[in-house]
């Protein structure tokens, strides 16, 4: 099988929130069931074609979620799992809290985009505690989806403030799901982790050999 050498955008700055989550929908197919992880990822979905026949599932009980909910659309009663207002979509339902997670236990959704403190080049996730005392810990629904979604797409910013990179040879922080994210979508490029390496699909504002001196991971060519 050929494999088709990274895409270098380097006469760009890296993607802004806004790019980063319009270039996870494109990748989303159409027809799926999908949970967008609270944070970041939850701008997807305004992002997503509305002929895509795509269906939004919230962990607080909802199928048919539509974008966030701005001005007269602003229902108090009707939020996504980060409390944010959405809208629904025609042909939207709610269930109980319990139903929700049995539909993400049961292998019922397709892809979930989740949010991470690190990603390790095996594909293990850790994305619900630092470890800090301090820190408040936010398990949420994030260990159901990871072993649950048929796909596990992760979408963050490639460094943190400090500069540390989150796409890590091992996690420090304490585990999600190991082996469980199919591809880690950042501000810095797309890259694929696997059992020999990561391997890099594109990059934006920075080349695969920069990459290569800020990252402790092997990059695949």
């Amino acid at each position: 099988m050929t494999i088709a050498a990274p895409v270098e955008h380097t006469g760009r700055p890296p993607l802004t929130t806004e790019e980063l989550a319009a270039r996870v929908a494109r990748d989303i197919p159409p027809g799926s069931y999908v949970n967008l992880g609270i944070g970041q990822p939850t701008r997807i979905a305004e992002h997503l074609p509305a002929d895509a026949g795509i269906v939004l599932h919230t962990e607080n009980g909802m199928l048919g979620m539509g974008p966030a909910a701005v001005g007269d659309e602003v229902d108090p009663d009707l939020t996504n799992a980060g409390k944010v207002p959405v809208t629904e979509l025609p042909g939207a339902s709610y269930f109980h809290h319990a139903d929700s997670f049995a539909m993400m236990r049961g292998g019922h959704l397709d892809v979930c985009v989740l949010g991470a403190f690190q990603v390790s080049h095996h594909g293990d996730l850790a994305n619900w505690h630092t470890g800090d005392p301090d820190a408040v810990p936010a398990v949420g629904g994030a260990m159901d989806l990871a072993v649950g979604a048929r796909r596990v797409l992760v979408m963050t910013r490639l460094f943190t403030r400090d500069g540390a990179p989150k796409l890590v040879p091992a996690c420090t922080y304490p585990l999600t799901g190991t082996g469980c994210v199919s591809l880690v979508y950042t501000d810095h490029g797309v890259f694929e982790p696997g059992p020999d390496g990561v391997r890099v699909r594109e990059t934006y504002g920075i080349t695969v050999a920069e990459l290569r001196g800020r990252l402790g991971v092997d990059l695949l060519d």
